[in-house]
């Protein structure tokens, strides 16, 4: 077993880890740290590896991150049941999304995954009110700029990130899943009414199966920061193999996809969930998405370029092509988020502006440039 491997290897094959050194496990603990995975680590080991002894100094690291991961979901329901509180009057649907989704609809992924921020959806036309309500009880914005206000508000998918001012819980409160100047634009009233209910309250959801697998897909494949890649992936994993059961999912997963403009991420999530973590996908499936998917020379790109990023952010997991093969899905993921025309100006800015930090000195050509967009 090649050592750069080590992590992906166990996932996808936990009873590999009988046969490791005390080396190995200090390894393998490594690389799940550096990919926000040793929790889900402890939870697919105690499942899946039976006649593994796992040494009791990995155990307890292990452990901790398990419990690490009960602490967070508890604060997460208690986090949403103050939100519910805050926005009962307004009587809008609150959808939570990624992280807080798992958690709170009891699924697989909820058990073994921290995550630092509260994700909901609301509806587009409610947000001035949902902002209004949050600020009264305690939510104010982290980016106070002009620009990232105008950044968020104009472009974007959702509201400047919010820290509540006692709790510091960050809050990104959305209306879309994609920004409003990407390349597709997946309807979020499509969402909203095909949401399933907590069976608990009258105002919280979370997105329904088929919903939730292309919000995780294109999430990974339209965001760009792939650190925690690996993760988003094995998150992908956890939920086909849960919704799966149903025998009518993989159908519905393909009609979603057309009806929500989302083939191509679907691609790319079946493409890699198969290739990176084996796992299993009806051949009719894919055959049915194969049109999504890009031209074969595009696609060989694709293949060297997510295979070497969507490994653990970990020095023994690199290669010299990984540092190239995330920056250029970076700038990928930008240019399908917006139009060349704020694209450029924006990385400009991103790369020669550093709030907060000491003043870099910047060619008064550029600085006129940047102001120009800011405009």
């Amino acid at each position: 077993m090649r050592k750069s491997r080590l992590l992906i290897e166990i996932l996808c094959n936990p009873s590999a880890a009988g046969h490791f050194t005390p080396p190995d496990w200090d390894l393998l603990l490594r690389q799940a740290r550096s990919a926000n995975l040793v929790a889900h680590l402890g939870v697919l080991l105690e499942q899946q590896s039976e006649g593994v002894e796992i040494p009791q100094r990995v155990h307890r690291h292990l452990a901790a991150a398990r419990l690490t991961v009960k602490r967070q979901n508890m604060a997460v329901r208690w986090e949403i049941s103050q939100l519910q509180q805050a926005l009962y009057s307004l009587s809008v649907p609150i959808l939570a999304l990624k992280g807080t989704a798992y958690v709170l609809a009891d699924l697989p992924n909820g058990h073994g995954r921290l995550f630092s921020d509260i994700d909901i959806l609301v509806p587009r036309a409610a947000l001035n009110e949902v902002e209004i309500r949050l600020r009264r009880y305690g939510w104010r914005s982290t980016h106070n700029n002009a620009y990232d206000q105008r950044y968020y508000r104009q472009w974007m998918h959702e509201l400047p990130p919010l820290q509540h001012i006692r709790r510091q819980t960050v809050l990104d409160v959305h209306h879309s899943i994609l920004p409003l100047t990407a390349r597709i634009h997946p309807d979020p009233r499509r969402l909203i009414e095909n949401a399933v209910a907590d069976p608990a309250s009258e105002d919280l959801f979370w997105l329904a199966p088929a919903d939730m697998v292309l919000h995780s897909m294109t999430h990974l494949f339209h965001d760009g920061e792939l650190e925690n890649g690996l993760r988003d992936l094995v998150d992908i994993k956890l939920l086909l193999e849960h919704f799966a059961t149903e025998a009518a999912f993989w159908h519905r997963l393909v009609e979603r996809a057309r009806i929500l403009e989302l083939t191509r991420p679907l691609y790319y999530g079946l493409r890699y969930v198969q290739q990176v973590l084996q796992l299993p996908v009806p051949a009719q499936t894919v055959k049915s998405i194969s049109a999504g998917g890009p031209n074969p020379l595009l696609g060989k790109m694709m293949d060297l370029l997510f295979e070497t990023a969507l490994q653990p952010s970990h020095a023994t997991c690199d290669s010299i092509w990984t540092a190239s093969a995330r920056w250029m899905l970076y700038i990928r993921a930008h240019a399908l988020r917006m139009p060349f025309r704020l694209l450029i100006p924006h990385l400009m800015r991103k790369a020669l502006v550093k709030r907060q930090e000491v003043e870099i000195k910047i060619p008064e050509e550029l600085k006129k440039i940047v102001a120009d967009v800011e405009r």
